[in-house]
């Protein structure tokens, strides 16, 4: 077509039909961020509640003065105040309509707005106007009506940027401003407004958009931009997103530019190995492998599968963020499957974290977490990274096969409870959760007394010091029992005789009292003879029974190897017996 023709064209009023290529051809690109900004509520993702309430001020003409818009970046605050003042001032294609929650995007006001050149719409960004000479143009402004629309709205990004000065010159235009006048706040850090502005304010807060919200909304704008993307790939921009959309189109927009094409001319495929490398994400069947290593406990696996991982340009934070990840998804995965409410097995990645979830307990879990999460801190401030990932991962693979702490202690008061016979082993305890000796302790190293029941086999057997203390407890002879338990060394007894010696001095004559007491709780007379310490090959007592018997078990306990590998990898623990701090509580206060 030549000019001349083209000039015809022009002249009848028809343009010519290489124009609109022309046209297209120079008009710049625009980032998805930019060119998806929502135009109507109706394009606005994850806000309904919002929408509605301000669907519903404008049908019952309850509109407020003063709106505030709070979030995260990129959810949308500066895009709503936009649509609100096209809400407000739209007057329809036909020119008469009234504020509506569908503005028409076609009248003058509406267009005008859309591209930021409405003179009653006023943006200002607080972060470049923050004294107070800048809020004091706009008290002077709101005073005149506007010029062509029905409302004069001032939009102020990142309002709390303001100086206090600012805002308290702000606060009586903002109580009481002219009927013509509406103020659009938005701010991602609302807890720096002062509460006298907020009171002033109708406040929404933007919620993030769920990821599956999001990786819908990456697959509409795909379709649109005639862009091949895989599930999976748009499921690794949407959690890198973090729930902010224009945070997830600028890395979407990135991976456009990252994906490979066929061949010339044809439309860009978006991988999800792509997204991963361009991201640094670790694979998440490497992921799923690190922690089937850490829990089968093969650290030399493990590590190599950290080096590869390093070598292909994960960062180590980026790993044990993944591993975290995988962690809170196999802990919400089992919270679920014993509510009975598991997702379906839709996906081989959802039935390997049941087949996971269903081998390891909330214990290991929460404690995976936990030590986690101190790794990915210590990894964060380490001045080598790799390295204090490895020393995190190797500590976590020891712990994570060892056995829950009440597990561990229901172990070790098992052990105490099963150990019983010889002299020095473990006694039992009565009802009251005081050590006893067995009858076969109590007559050890009796000979004489044995010579004399071999003379008399009628006669009666003796009783065992458990069984004496047993009584007075009875009577309520609680100290003398103690006292018993913990410092009395049988020598010789028998029924109604008894020769001792104490452990300690305690201070008083033992002998006579405890032989009132017995009188009265055995309701027969006792010949209780103490004696020098050390002047006979007397029967330790119950409470060095028990010592003796904590120690051999603390050593056997000491010695296995789940124990050995926790004293490895955290050097300086202590193995605690909460019960026994218990008893010594308890014994202190009787005594």
């Amino acid at each position: 077509m030549s000019d001349s023709d083209n000039d015809i064209f022009a002249a009848s009023g028809v343009e010519a039909l290489a124009a609109p290529a022309a046209t297209e051809a120079k008009t710049p690109y625009r980032v998805l961020a930019r060119k998806y900004r929502p135009q109507s509520f109706s394009q606005l993702i994850g806000q309904s509640a919002m929408v509605q309430t301000l669907g519903n001020a404008i049908k019952r003409d309850r509109l407020a003065h003063a709106f505030l818009m709070t979030g995260v970046r990129g959810v949308g605050k500066t895009s709503t105040a936009r649509l609100i003042a096209k809400a407000l001032n739209c007057i329809g294609p036909n020119g008469d309509g009234g504020p509506t929650i569908d503005p028409c995007g076609v009248c003058e006001p509406c267009t005008a707005i859309a591209e930021g050149r409405h003179i009653d719409v006023i943006e200002m960004d607080a972060a470049s106007n923050t004294g107070v000479d800048d809020v004091r143009e706009i008290i002077e402004a709101v005073r005149y009506a506007s010029v062509s629309a029905r409302f004069k709205i001032y939009i102020i990004d990142e309002v709390h940027m303001l100086s206090k000065n600012a805002f308290n010159a702000l606060l009586k235009t903002l109580e009481e401003p002219p009927p013509h006048v509406k103020f659009l706040f938005a701010t991602t850090e609302v807890d720096k407004v002062p509460i006298t502005v907020l009171s002033r304010c109708q406040r929404f807060d933007l919620k993030r958009i769920p990821q599956d919200l999001l990786a819908q909304h990456f697959t509409d704008i795909c379709s649109k931009e005639q862009v091949e993307a895989e599930a999976e790939a748009l499921a690794m921009i949407a959690r890198a997103a973090d729930g902010s959309v224009r945070d997830g189109l600028s890395v979407l927009d990135q991976a456009i530019a990252h994906a490979d094409m066929e061949a010339e001319g044809a439309v860009p495929n978006v991988r999800a190995l792509a997204v991963r490398d361009m991201l640094g994400l670790s694979d998440r069947a490497a992921v799923h492998s690190l922690l089937q290593h850490v829990l089968a406990g093969e650290d030399a696996a493990m590590l190599e599968l950290l080096g590869r991982q390093h070598a292909l340009g994960v960062e180590p934070l980026a790993q044990l963020r993944a591993l975290m990840d995988l962690v809170h998804s196999l802990t919400l995965t089992k919270v679920q499957m014993a509510s009975g409410k598991a997702p379906s097995l839709e996906t081989d990645d959802q039935k390997a974290l049941q087949e996971v979830a269903a081998k390891v307990s909330h214990g290991n879990l929460h404690r995976l977490w936990q030590m986690l999460l101190k790794g990915h801190a210590e990894t964060a401030a380490a001045p080598d990274p790799r390295e204090a990932m490895d020393m995190a991962m190797l500590r976590l693979l020891y712990a994570a096969s060892l056995p829950d702490p009440e597990k561990l202690a229901r172990r070790i008061e098992q052990g105490a409870g099963t150990s019983t016979g010889d002299v020095g082993n473990a006694p039992s305890a009565n009802s009251s959760g005081a050590p006893m000796a067995t009858a076969e302790t109590a007559i050890a190293n009796n000979d004489q007394h044995n010579n004399d029941q071999q003379a008399v086999p009628q006669q009666k057997p003796a009783p065992t010091v458990s069984q004496l203390a047993d009584a007075l407890d009875q009577a309520g002879e609680l100290r003398l029992s103690q006292i018993m338990r913990d410092y009395v060394r049988v020598i010789h007894i028998a029924d109604g005789v008894m020769d001792y010696e104490l452990s300690r001095n305690i201070g008083e004559d033992y002998s006579s009292a405890l032989r009132d007491a017995l009188r009265r709780a055995t309701g027969k007379s006792w010949q209780i003879t103490e004696k020098p310490m050390g002047s006979g090959k007397a029967t330790p007592s119950l409470l060095e029974q028990q010592e003796a018997a904590q120690r051999r078990q603390r050593e056997e306990i000491m010695e296995t190897p789940l124990v050995k590998a926790l004293t490895q990898a955290f050097p300086g623990a202590e193995l605690q017996d909460d019960n026994l701090a218990d008893d010594n509580a308890a014994r202190s206060a009787t005594l």
